[in-house]
């Protein structure tokens, strides 16, 4: 399939499409745009920004991902115009970027749909020095209408399963063509770089992966500690749950509560679980799991503060078993004041969820099977002693429940770690130098050229 058709079948199927998406931002809440002007490549008045470097970071993950690529850019000077496509990556980058939105550095905008005209209409608007893609965001169209106008574009953080090349090659030339017009690609991993170098993609550098470069913000880390200190229990963190999985752990969750109730124990005095939805679309479904369960339970959102404050409000509250994490932007506190992290996602065959800020927090950590989105990252943490796969979500609480009682593997662990994620770091400083070195070799006339905009 070339892009011309490519384009007629997404034209085809728009009016689904479309459809669908406004349904999943009713389900999800928030400003989606979903009709709105710049979803088409349609803007108001004159771009602020001059030559922004554009990183495209399609969701929560990629813009948590990209904040230190984005920091950095910020740091060297380059003003940056932000994309995305959901409102939870919206929404973390608004969090995340304050002060440059407020100071008119940085600017976020939704990536317009991979229709020509909107894709170019956006390109003319915007006209950035260079776009940067996160880790898997390849449009044909945007990628063709850069191009077009001549602005470098480059792949970074870039992760390719084998299903991502299977239905990469299924759709032929197009596909091909895509990551074949990319002026740079940066690979997490040597497999990785392999299957994009199949797929279609020139050069492919191995520069690591960008989580491996975050750092913790320090007063988020200081609160977590407080609180963990104020608390008096030990914590297991369950976090990042996605669909399906809530559920399960909330019913293996009462099952070790009625166990040690039998023997005449009180779960409560001794331990807490952090509940953790990845989505928020998911926060009230899980409190109705956990009142359904009979589950005695306290919604971050009702802490004043979580250090000592909070750990009071939980004691004041009845000593509730669980804290319900529904708030956003705050997994350094969850982490730095667990003893223990179960990473969902890999429960149900959702493919797993990022644990290098667990690590990074000096946190041991439990995967279950289905991790092949990170199936690299979570291999490598195994083998460095600083994650332990199990198979089923009561194995997880069984594994960790016996480490609270292990503090000395429990810290080998931890420092097993953090070590592991300080000595793979790196890989902004080799992509920051690669951008700089297109933007030396950039001719900035060219970059001036009309292009015909579609309607």
């Amino acid at each position: 399939m070339n892009r011309f058709f490519y384009t007629a079948f997404i034209r085809l199927l728009s009016p689904g499409l479309l459809g669908w998406m406004a349904l999943r931002a009713r389900r999800a809440g928030g400003e989606w745009g979903v009709w709105s002007g710049s979803r088409f490549g349609r803007y108001a008045g004159a771009s602020a920004l001059k030559k922004p470097v554009w990183v495209h970071a399609v969701s929560l993950g990629e813009t948590r991902a990209a904040q230190p690529l984005v920091q950095a850019l910020l740091d060297q000077g380059e003003s940056v115009l932000l994309t995305h496509m959901t409102v939870t990556g919206r929404a973390e980058g608004a969090r995340a970027f304050a002060p440059a939105i407020a100071q008119g550095r940085l600017k976020q905008e939704w990536l317009p749909y991979d229709f020509p005209g909107c894709t170019q209409r956006f390109v003319a608007h915007y006209r950035p020095l260079i776009g940067i893609l996160i880790e898997r965001e390849v449009w044909p169209n945007a990628i063709a209408a850069a191009r077009r106008a001549h602005i470098p574009m480059m792949l970074v953080s870039a992760r390719f399963s084998d299903h991502a090349l299977r239905q990469s090659l299924r759709a032929g030339r197009v596909m091909r063509e895509a990551y074949g017009s990319l002026d740079a690609v940066y690979a997490q991993t040597l497999n990785d770089a392999q299957r994009l170098e199949q797929a279609g993609a020139l050069a492919v550098r191995v520069s690591g992966n960008f989580k491996f470069d975050i750092s913790l913000p320090a007063d988020k880390v200081a609160r977590g500690k407080a609180f963990n200190a104020a608390l008096k229990r030990k914590v297991i963190a369950i976090a990042s749950t996605r669909e399906g999985e809530d559920q399960l752990f909330v019913a293996a969750i009462a099952r070790k509560v009625k166990r040690a109730r039998m023997k005449g124990k009180d779960m409560a005095e001794s331990v807490m679980f952090y509940l953790i939805p990845r989505h928020p679309q998911r926060f009230e479904v899980a409190a109705a799991l956990l009142k359904k369960a009979q589950l005695p339970f306290m919604r971050r959102s009702q802490l004043v503060d979580i250090g000592q404050a909070g750990a009071a409000a939980l004691r004041a509250g009845g000593q509730p078993l669980v804290l319900l994490g529904d708030s956003l932007g705050e997994m350094p506190s969850y982490y730095s004041s667990s003893h223990i992290a179960i990473v969902a996602g890999s429960f149900e065959p959702m493919g797993g969820q990022n644990l290098i800020e667990a690590c990074a927090a000096g946190v041991p950590v439990l995967v279950g099977p289905h991790t092949w989105n990170f199936e690299q990252v979570v291999a490598d943490a195994i083998d460095q002693g600083a994650a332990i796969r199990v198979q089923t979500v009561d194995d997880a609480l069984c594994k960790a429940l016996e480490l609270l009682d292990q503090p000395a593997e429990l810290s080998e662990m931890g420092q097993a770690g953090a070590h592991w994620v300080q000595k793979h770091t790196g890989a902004i400083a080799r992509v920051i130098a690669g951008l700089n070195e297109i933007k030396a070799q950039t001719v900035a006339p060219t970059r001036g050229a009309t292009t015909n905009v579609l309607p």
